[in-house]
């Protein structure tokens, strides 16, 4: 407990006094105005994977090893550590106003893994820009949320990967390709045409294999889904976790306990179990009656990817922005202003009308 509290005071400079902030791309801590660095010190041994099994009966689903500071948005529901000092108090999701006297103590998992930011805040917002400029009809909101400063924040979202052993056999059929000539009657007589076919055969076996880092999001979502589009880091980025990454970033607490995110994952082993026993069965196509799938060896580890937000409302509805904190890809939904559209509309009429009218 002591020590997530410690994490939450400013990292002083040692040089001039002032809050040293993670430098994304490094693993360095840097102070804004000297220009002093300091490393994050790494530990000598790897991140732990945790015995999943041995976890859940001892410890319970909702258990804790730590605790943290949070910040509830009581619009979207998201809950937020944010750093003492941190300029903005704006849920990262919907830009709803956080009160700090709202602070909650809760207790969580302490992440074992952590992939750090690769872009800074400069040159997210340059992504945004660039993204902006492409658009057709934005609404000059948009345009200004892409010049605020304030508008980007750096957010650590939470989540589970398990790692397990999969064993699975099963029945089903395989499916081989053939054609027949069919003849047809049409308006210029008989024709012929190749008419695909299939021919099944029976076909079981076994499938085994090592599962690795099956990635589950631990954050309930609402109305804030994180995009398919941007939702893949390379997690052999993964550094053991410090709270020291965290500085000048949100952290969101996962609202999605070990036990369900566990079953989550199940489905998603099943996924690549029967995607194992189709290219075991081989032929062009196949069925799978029934597969007993079983998973030995089990772990997990809670980990934070990085992302930066930018919300913004504009006509009572809320537009969320997204940008992977590893990758740069961006991805969001986007508005149309209404009046661009309309008088773009206008002036095409107006054209169209003098056109016509030199016509004549």
């Amino acid at each position: 407990m002591d020590e997530i509290q410690k994490s939450e005071h400013k990292k002083a400079c040692a040089n001039c006094g002032a809050e040293l902030k993670f430098k994304p791309g490094s693993h360095q801590l840097v102070c804004e105005y000297c220009g002093y660095e300091e490393f994050i010190e790494q530990s000598k041994s790897s991140f732990e994977e945790l015995e999943l099994a041995h976890y859940l009966k001892v410890v319970g689903e909702n258990a804790y090893t730590e605790t943290i500071t949070l910040l509830h948005c009581k619009n979207c529901g998201a809950n937020q550590h944010v750093e003492e000092n941190f300029k903005s108090l704006g849920c990262v999701y919907c830009g709803e106003p956080l009160i700090r006297e709202d602070e909650e103590v809760e207790g969580w998992i302490v992440p074992g893994a952590l992939v750090p930011f690769q872009l800074d805040t400069n040159k997210a917002r340059s992504v945004f820009k660039h993204w902006v400029k492409k658009l057709w009809f934005a609404p000059n909101k948009l345009k200004r949320a892409a010049l605020d400063p304030e508008g980007i924040h750096g957010l650590y979202v939470p989540f589970w990967t398990f790692d397990a052993k999969l064993f699975a056999s099963y029945q089903g059929q395989r499916g081989d390709y053939y054609f027949e000539t069919q003849t047809y009657n049409s308006n210029k007589g008989k024709r012929t045409r190749q008419v695909r076919k299939t021919r099944w055969s029976y076909a079981s076996g076994d499938v085994s294999g090592f599962v690795d880092d099956i990635l589950i999001n631990a954050s309930k979502k609402k109305r804030r889904d994180i995009p398919s589009e941007i939702s893949y880091w390379n997690l052999k980025d993964l550094v053991g976790f410090n709270t020291k990454y965290l500085s000048g970033f949100v952290t969101e607490k996962y609202t999605i306990s070990l036990k369900d995110g566990h079953h989550a994952s199940f489905q998603e082993a099943k996924n690549i179990a029967y995607n194992w026993i189709r290219r075991d069965i081989g032929g062009d196509t196949q069925r799978v009656a029934n597969a007993d799938i079983k998973l030995t060896d089990e772990t997990f580890k809670h980990i934070l990817l990085p992302v930066y937000l930018s919300a913004y409302r504009y006509n009572g509805r809320e537009y969320s922005l997204y940008i992977n904190g590893q990758t740069g890809v961006i991805s969001g939904k986007r508005p149309y202003s209404f009046w661009k559209i309309f008088f773009l509309v206008i002036l095409i009429l107006v054209i169209i009308g003098l056109i016509a009218i030199f016509a004549k």
